[in-house]
């Protein structure tokens, strides 16, 4: 026998023993053959590390499994462990390996502790908790638990902890508790985390381990208090009605977590990491004290001022320290902590923001957009770091960083955090222009101070983004125009102007175009007077050449079908509100009779009908302005329109001068937008305006303090 290795190096099968059959009894020979078949688990991985095709790896896989599956039905003994072993490899790579489960529990049987280890390890690899083979082992489990060597039973717990089902668990409940006053640190340890599956999985049987959590808590073992940790926390994670019993723990906890925050290296070298004791037990308290120290007063009194030292004693150079940092910072913004403790907890987040790790940095983030709510005030201070992140080249970071953005949004800075996002729009990636062009919207829709306002930054955002902004607020936009007819004439001259410095932004052009033939009545009347005293003068041959430049040229060539549909019923509704262009009109709705599009050709062809004589009587009602919904109607009366006066609308584009409020942007500004900000400058007030209907007529396109001059 001792010559039969050498024999299957010579072959070149290391390992291998070399067939033979005379003089051999079938038992022999069926033993000798399962040693030949059976290679060595390194042997496996440098064959199959060796294959170049996808192909050649499962013809290997298949040939080994098929060794396997014979040695097993041979119930080969001397290997199995060898093959569940490449089995828990093969399993790892994805292919199926359900035919060694049961293999698994004969090694879990077996006396000799290499074969019951790798029997455990394929137990809760191969196998989980719906597997109907897992309850032949619960026995097996059950001896172990009381075997005289404590790996054993560490075996045996970790298998419960983490694939018992409902069933073994009501059944090995009772020795896990025992196990749990064991005077094994090893064994207290391993039995506590046993129990954490055992009170997830058996409801009726939760308040079994809470009498053992104090020794545990108390225990001077950091492995044994750290599993002690996590049995609390999910004990209170199931049930909250726990929490109030259990905070009679909370100086034996601030006690322990205290001494790592003050001990040395020299006390603590065993547990030091990176210059921190224990990094994994102290964030471990800390969780456990965010949920005894929720909503309660006196118990956050107890742990305020060891939450101050852990902040202040704790270093932040390393990811180690920065990882304690943040447990306590989420700690000190989930407990009725001092206002001063909430300051210095978000200093740490602000510190953050300043890493050049952009892990950090977006963790920072993550956690101010979840605190924003708790001190407003404190997280604004942060405000201009936060912004900087917008322009980081991370695109997770400037997701981030505008969501903490937008929360910070209120009725109170509206105005200021309007103009930095605006300022950032102009240099923002193209795939990032939509996700903001949506934020600025929606914030100033929900916090916008009057409808005029409101009206001017849409505009705005139209004229730095208009190709990102979608469809719901476009629609949004030109509803808020319907249900405040103070506006009409301000919004339609507006439009019209910037249309005439660019046709570039889509969303700039369908608004302007759709608001051109509601409202065009008052772009053509006369009525509108600028800064200057003098009236803003458009032909209504202007307002359809430039309906026929957005027809030559849309903005959007793949969409310009619908850019077509909306000039066409722009047309139509001019057709009442300029009469003399009533010809032209008509020859421009002719061109899309032919329409290769569907939709645009029938609009056409019924706009043409309509211009027919025999609807004279009735056109001007069916051209009438759309009529809008009692509910835009309801939330235009619950907010303030604006001020009328000269001193908050554009330099019109007849005048050409700067308003008061135009003056030239300081060189540290992308663009001005003091327009957007409160109130009036202290230059001089221009003169009085007087308009009717009774609101002042501005445009955004020639003055020198508008927008787009700055572009």
């Amino acid at each position: 026998v001792a010559r039969l290795p050498l024999a299957a190096a010579a072959r070149g099968r290391p390992g291998c023993h070399p067939r033979r059959s005379e003089g051999a009894s079938p038992r022999q020979t069926g033993t000798l053959l399962a040693a030949e078949m059976s290679i060595k688990l390194r042997e496996l991985i440098r064959s199959i590390r060796a294959c170049k095709t996808a192909a050649e790896e499962r013809a290997v896989i298949a040939r080994e499994c098929a060794l396997i599956r014979t040695a097993f039905k041979e119930d080969d003994n001397q290997f199995r462990h060898r093959n569940v072993a490449k089995l828990l490899f093969i399993h790892m790579m994805g292919y199926p390996t359900h035919f060694g489960q049961m293999e698994c529990l004969k090694l879990i049987a077996s006396n000799k502790f290499p074969e019951k280890r790798v029997g455990y390890l394929g137990l809760t690899q191969l196998l989980d908790e719906n597997t109907e083979v897992l309850m032949l082992v619960t026995n097996s489990i059950k001896n172990d638990m009381v075997h005289e060597n404590q790996y054993v039973n560490g075996l045996a717990l970790c298998a419960l902890g983490n694939i018992a089902s409902s069933e073994m668990c009501r059944a090995l409940a009772r020795e896990v508790e025992k196990m749990m006053s064991s005077t094994n640190p090893y064994i207290r340890k391993k039995a506590a985390l046993c129990a954490m599956r055992i009170v997830r999985k058996v409801e009726e049987i939760e308040d079994k381990f809470n009498g053992r959590v104090a020794p545990l808590l108390e225990d001077r073992n950091h492995g044994v208090l750290i599993a002690g940790c996590s049995l609390l926390t999910t004990l209170l994670e199931l049930n909250k009605d726990y929490v109030v019993d259990f905070r009679r723990h909370i100086p034996t906890l601030v006690r322990s977590l205290r001494n790592m925050v003050t001990s040395g290296y020299t006390n603590a070298a065993e547990y030091d990491i990176a210059g921190i004791t224990d990094p994994f037990l102290q964030a471990k308290i800390l969780r456990l004290l965010r949920l005894l120290g929720t909503n309660n007063v006196d118990a956050s009194d107890e742990m305020n001022d060891i939450l101050a030292q852990v902040a202040t004693n704790t270093e932040g150079t390393k990811n180690t320290g920065n990882a304690i940092l943040y447990e306590c910072v989420l700690t000190i913004m989930s407990i009725e902590a001092e206002s001063g403790l909430r300051v210095l907890g978000i200093n740490i987040l602000g510190r953050f923001l300043l890493s050049r790790d952009n892990n950090i940095r977006y963790v920072a983030l993550a956690t101010l957009q979840r605190v924003v709510n708790v001190d407003l005030k404190a997280v604004q201070r942060h405000r201009a770091t936060i912004i900087d992140c917008l322009k980081d080249s991370d695109i997770s970071i400037r997701k981030r960083a505008l969501d903490v953005a937008y929360a910070l949004v209120n009725e109170e800075n509206i105005k200021n955090m309007t103009k930095e996002l605006l300022n950032y729009l102009l240099v923002a990636d193209t795939d990032f222009k939509e996700e903001l062009c949506s934020r600025i919207c929606m914030a100033v829709e929900k916090y916008s101070p009057n409808r005029r306002w409101q009206l001017d930054t849409l505009i705005k955002v139209m004229c730095l983004g208009g190709n990102y902004v979608k469809e719901p607020q476009r629609e949004k936009f030109c509803r808020v125009v319907a249900s405040t007819p103070e506006l009409h004439a301000y919004t339609v001259i507006k439009l019209y102007c910037n249309m005439k410095e660019s046709l570039s932004q889509e969303a700039l052009v369908h608004v302007g175009v759709w608001c051109l033939g509601e409202f065009g009545d008052h772009l053509v009347s006369g009525r509108a007077v600028g800064p200057d005293n003098q009236p803003i003068l458009v032909t209504p041959g202007e307002v359809l050449d430039l309906l026929q430049d957005i027809t030559r040229k849309p903005p959007n060539p793949d969409k310009a079908a619908l850019t077509h549909s909306l000039v066409a019923s722009a047309l139509i509704k001019l057709v009442t509100r300029c009469p003399s262009e009533f010809d032209r009109i008509r020859k421009a709705l002719r061109r899309f009779e032919c329409s290769l599009n569907v939709d645009l050709q029938q609009r056409s062809c019924e706009f043409l009908e309509l211009l027919e004589s025999e609807w004279d009587k009735s056109r001007a009602g069916i051209l009438d302005r759309m009529p809008v919904p009692e509910r835009d109607i309801a939330g235009a009366e619950s907010r303030d329109v604006g001020d009328s006066s000269i001193d908050e609308v554009h330099p019109s584009a007849a005048g050409g001068r700067p308003g008061p409020i135009g003056a030239a942007a300081p060189a540290k500004d992308l663009l001005d937008l003091n327009d957007l900000l409160d109130g009036p400058s202290t230059s001089a007030p221009a003169p009085a305006v007087a308009m009717s209907p009774p609101y002042v007529g501005g445009g955004g396109g020639g003055g020198g303090g508008d927008l787009l001059d700055f572009l």
